[in-house]
């Protein structure tokens, strides 16, 4: 799987979901966030991942949970 967000090769990292273009796996975003790290301090230790890409992810990630939820109480 490959798009503008998120690269899934079995070449990288053996397949895990890391921002496009980066060997930076998606997870760490959520557990550093989890952790409760800003997403400028997420920024600041991956420099290879831009604002607009970690947002992106955020907003796609947030968009997924909200349709399920949409769809769980239809």
């Amino acid at each position: 799987m490959t798009d503008k967000l998120i690269d899934r090769d079995p070449e990288i990292l053996g397949g895990t979901p890391v921002f496009a273009g980066t060997r930076v796996p998606v997870r760490i975003l959520m557990e550093n966030l989890e952790a409760g790290d800003c997403l400028d301090e997420f920024l600041e230790d991956f420099p290879s991942v831009s604002r607009q890409q970690a947002i992106a992810v955020l907003e796609r990630a947030a968009a997924l949970l909200l349709s399920d939820t949409n769809e769980a109480a239809a």
